[in-house]
């Protein structure tokens, strides 16, 4: 299941005890619409072993900002608090499945 990313909320998901993977998405991006499913797959594979989060890019700007995101989708991949992978684009689910599974 994923979880809304907020600037909010951000840190403590970053720092918390499981790796972190945001989706950064805005509702107007096609591209981000394919992506979607995909990642909630994803989330629902490795449920209690990664936490999956969407991030609305035009509620949550700073966050983007923070992390030189200029394009979009845009995954980010944190573990122990550091950002230690990002993916740009949609792809299918073989392709970022090898990135969730790096993280572990």
């Amino acid at each position: 299941m994923e979880v809304t990313i907020t600037t909010e909320n951000f840190e403590s998901y970053k720092n918390g005890d499981l790796p972190l993977v945001v989706d950064l998405w805005a509702t107007w991006c096609g591209p981000c619409r394919m992506l979607g499913p995909v990642i909630s797959e994803l989330a629902n594979d490795y449920d209690g072993r990664i936490v999956v989060g969407k991030c609305d890019v035009e509620e949550n700007d700073d966050i983007a900002m923070e992390f030189g995101v200029r394009n979009i989708p845009t995954v980010l991949f944190f573990k122990n608090g550091e950002l230690v992978d990002r993916f740009v684009g949609a792809a299918g689910k073989a392709v970022l499945d090898e990135k969730f599974k790096a993280l572990l």
